[in-house]
C-alpha cells in the first residue's frame, strides 16, 4: 500500500487515510467486494460522508477537540448494536465492519430495501435483518437483546419518541444513542434549528453530550449523541 494512504485507526474499526491529498475515513472488509460502489483500497473500504450521516459525524468529530462521540464511539469490536432504518444498507456495511466480533440488528419497514439488505446479510454473518418498524419496538422484543449502541436514522414525524421508546426497551445502562434528526422530515415550514432544538429537548431520561450539524454533508440534520444513565 502506497505509505501516503496507510490507515491510521482513529476509533476501533475505522481508519483515517489521506488519498490524493483528500482526508478520508475507512473501515477494514468484513465481507469480500464493495456494497454501494465505493472504493475498495487494500482492503480497506472508502466511507463516504456524503451517503452517510454517520461518516460524516466522524469526520467532524475528528476536528472537534475533545469530541465526546469518539470517546463513546471507542466500543470493542464485540459489542451489539440496534441499528434503525438500516434502508438498503449503505451504513450497516460500515457499522458491520466496525463492530466485526459482534452484532447488528437492522430494522427497516421498507419491503422494497429489505430485499436489497438480505443481500448484503448474505456475506455478513452478524447483520440480523428485522422487517419492522421502528416506531413500534415491542414488536420485534424476542428478537433483539440489550445493547450497547442505538443508531437512528429514521424519516418519520416522532425521530426523537422512536429513539427514546427503543432505548428504554434494547439500551443498557451507559449504552449509546446516536440520533440523526432530519429536520426536514419532521417540520417542513420550521427552521431546522427550531425542529432539531425541539426533539432533543424531547430525550427526557438521556444525558445528551453533543450535538454536531452535519453541513457540508447533509443539510439540515443534525447528529445527537446521548447515553443512558446508569453504570456501563
Amino acid at each position: 500500500m502506497d505509505p501516503q494512504v496507510s490507515p491510521l485507526e482513529v476509533l476501533p474499526g475505522v481508519f483515517l487515510m489521506y488519498i490524493e491529498g483528500l482526508e478520508r475515513i475507512a473501515t477494514r472488509c468484513a465481507a469480500p467486494g464493495a456494497v454501494y460502489g465505493e472504493r475498495i483500497i487494500g482492503g480497506y473500504r472508502i466511507w463516504d460522508p456524503t451517503r452517510s450521516k454517520l461518516a460524516a459525524l466522524i469526520l467532524k468529530s475528528l476536528h472537534r477537540e475533545g469530541s465526546p462521540a469518539l470517546d463513546m464511539l471507542r466500543l470493542p469490536p464485540r459489542s451489539r448494536v440496534l441499528y434503525l432504518g438500516a434502508a438498503t444498507g449503505t451504513t450497516v456495511s460500515h457499522v458491520s465492519d466496525m463492530f466485526s466480533g459482534g452484532l447488528v440488528y437492522a430494522v427497516e419497514m421498507s419491503s422494497r430495501a429489505m430485499r436489497d439488505l438480505l443481500v448484503l446479510c448474505q456475506a455478513r454473518s452478524n447483520i440480523i435483518p428485522l422487517l419492522e418498524n421502528a416506531a413500534l419496538p415491542e414488536s420485534y422484543s424476542r428478537l433483539v437483546e440489550p445493547v450497547d449502541l442505538i443508531y437512528q436514522d429514521v424519516a418519520q414525524r416522532n425521530q426523537a419518541d422512536i429513539a427514546l421508546r427503543n432505548a428504554q426497551f434494547y439500551l443498557r445502562p451507559g449504552g449509546i444513542l446516536i440520533l440523526m434528526i432530519k429536520a426536514m422530515s419532521i417540520d417542513s415550514s420550521s427552521s431546522a434549528d427550531d425542529v432539531c432544538d425541539a426533539e432533543v429537548a424531547r430525550l427526557c431520561g438521556l444525558e445528551v453530550v453533543q450535538e454536531t450539524d452535519l453541513q457540508p454533508y447533509h443539510r439540515d440534520h443534525r447528529a445527537v449523541v446521548a447515553r443512558k444513565p446508569g453504570p456501563a
